[in-house]
């Protein structure tokens, strides 16, 4: 059985950015193990650190939220720099 490729439209706020001018980052940063930045070309929008047992899947969608969040509200998550 092959294996179907599902969209990213539960992801649709990282795809808009990146089919766009913006970027997100994963890895590590620093003394930071793992941090999921995303960036739009001019400021960063959403900067945050992945938690203690969370999965890669889950630090997605909070990256997802937050990208949202600062587009949409003006509200912007640095987890990175307090």
């Amino acid at each position: 059985m092959k294996s179907k490729k599902q969209p990213l439209h539960q992801w649709s706020q990282i795809e808009w950015l990146v089919d766009g001018e913006g970027e997100i980052t994963i890895g590590r940063m620093g003394s930071i193990q793992c941090a999921a930045v995303a960036a739009d070309g001019h400021n960063a929008l959403a900067m945050l650190v992945r938690r203690p047992e969370e999965s890669l899947h889950d630090l997605l969608s909070r990256l997802d939220e937050a990208i949202r969040l600062a587009v949409e509200e003006d509200e912007y998550i640095d987890e990175i720099n307090g």
